[in-house]
């Protein structure tokens, strides 16, 4: 069933994930790639990011379902490793930039609640709402860490493992992406009590569901 609550998860998912994939290409630019920029990626225009099954069909799934915690992504942005100046080192901070965004986003909030909750102004909605956007960004946070592509932590651990690593990252590369689909649809049980101790943690609340 959609309600108020299920859209406001949506439209947090999207735009979360915008700055995401806008976090990437910022920091490809800074070591020395313009790709993202010449193909107008940097952007918060959803048009120039949405992956279609990702970022629509997926997570409309998910509510539909009441699967309490939202997760998707969206088109990812492209870069040329060639233009990098520090090689594989840029390579690694690119891969990383949007988990460290998506972090950011999230502490941030959390600070939004506790410093209302100090201060005993307890409205609701900014409460609730911040709430949703710590909520989500940590599940992207976690979700884009796991090392299958073509999700950061697969590209983070191409980046910085040795050479010799790489042919068994590539056997992994063939079949990550049925793996990553099990993974939506049974792993979260696992990770789901190390979010919701997660959020506390930085929250001082319990998860909104």
């Amino acid at each position: 069933m959609v309600t108020t609550a299920s859209i406001f998860y949506f439209i947090v998912l999207i735009f979360s994930i915008i700055v995401h994939e806008v976090a990437h290409g910022l920091i490809a630019e800074r070591e020395g790639d313009p790709t993202a920029r010449n193909l107008g990626r940097i952007t918060l225009n959803p048009l120039k990011h949405i992956d279609w099954f990702g970022s629509v069909i997926l997570p409309l799934v998910l509510i539909l379902s009441g699967t309490p915690f939202l997760v998707g992504w969206a088109k990812p942005v492209p870069y040329n490793p060639e233009n990098l100046k520090n090689g594989r080192t840029s390579e690694a901070k690119v891969s990383i930039a949007g988990i460290i965004v998506n972090l950011s986003i999230a502490v941030f909030f959390a600070l939004v609640i506790r410093i209302s909750l100090a201060f005993h102004y307890e409205n609701v909605p900014l409460i609730t709402g911040s709430g949703i956007i710590v909520l989500i960004n940590l599940v992207l946070a976690i979700f884009n860490s796991i090392p299958l592509a073509p999700l950061d932590g697969f590209r983070f651990l191409y980046a910085v493992l040795p050479q010799r690593s790489l042919k068994i990252m590539r056997f992994i590369e063939q079949f990550s992406l049925p793996l990553l689909l099990l993974f939506i649809v049974f792993g979260w049980a696992f990770l789901s009590p190390l979010l919701s101790n997660l959020f506390s943690l930085l929250t001082g609340i319990s998860v909104p569901l």
